[in-house]
């Protein structure tokens, strides 16, 4: 059994055969019916490094003790966590791995009712996670992860902002980060779904500031949405203030008609 790049907080190499993935800061292995996130460290990763990553570890258990402090039919689009352990997370294991991955391979053509039914379970997902007050902050098809009956939930929160329960999420702003600008990166991943191109959101596209705050991109800065399926919703994602929430945003995915292949307005079909 090969070894990979990685070793524990002990100095044990990890298997290459139990590691499903790894980001900036940790990296995530499998144990059974379980995987744990752990902080990334190489062979020759430094001690601050390591630190550094342990940190964020730290701060993510913290937004799943939020998650797991509400009651579980709340929380039902976001990942299950199952233990926090020192120094890591143990989440249940999503059979069908996330989305991008899954998406890139040939055999997995999703269809329009297919890509619908996620949409929804990410809107709805979303809205659980800014009513716990928790601003994701790095929504990305990569960051979703299928179920063995492919729904979808959402998982990684180690760029996320746990703000605190008294405020108002649609005005809360943590360094340019908003209610606003996970919308927006929700709109980018519905468009790498729906035309098979990666779409990203990036708030710091242009470098990051002086002042290290998120800047919301210009609209140039993103694809056409002309004649493409939700083309309208996902344009609506990318106007600031489009949808006032993601609870807006879920309410205008649950309008869509697939028979009529377009989104249906309450207020046009009353008058009619």
């Amino acid at each position: 059994m090969a070894a990979s790049l990685f070793i524990d907080l002990d100095g044990n190499p990890l298997h290459e055969s139990s590691v499903l993935g790894y980001g900036r800061t940790g990296v995530v292995i499998r144990r059974d019916n379980l995987v744990i996130k752990t902080p990334l460290r190489y062979f020759w990763s430094s001690d601050s490094d390591v630190e550094a990553n342990m940190e964020v570890i730290a701060r993510e258990q913290g937004i799943f003790a939020r998650f797991n402090s509400l009651p579980k039919q709340t929380v039902d689009g976001i990942v299950p966590c199952v233990g926090l352990l020192p120094d890591a997370i143990q989440l249940i294991y999503m059979a069908n791995g996330d989305l991008r991955t899954y998406l890139q391979k040939k055999e997995n053509k999703s269809s329009r009712a297919v890509q619908l039914t996620w949409f929804r379970q990410m809107a709805r997902a979303l809205t659980q996670v800014h009513a716990a007050r928790v601003l994701a902050a790095d929504i990305a098809t990569r960051n979703f992860l299928l179920d063995a009956d492919l729904s979808v939930k959402i998982c990684d929160f180690s760029e996320a902002s746990l703000l605190p329960l008294e405020i108002a999420m649609e005005t809360a702003d943590d360094g340019g980060f908003s209610v606003q600008t996970d919308i927006g990166q929700l709109g980018a991943v519905m468009y790498e779904v729906v035309t098979g191109q990666r779409c990203d959101f990036d708030l710091f596209k242009g470098g990051i500031p002086d002042d290290g705050r998120a800047i919301w991109l210009p609209r140039d800065s993103l694809p056409s949405t002309d004649g493409l399926w939700l083309g309208p919703i996902i344009e609506k994602c990318w106007v600031k203030g489009g949808f006032q929430n993601a609870d807006a945003l879920l309410r205008a995915l649950d309008s869509v008609d697939l028979e009529r292949n377009e989104e249906v307005h309450p207020e046009k079909s009353q008058s009619t």
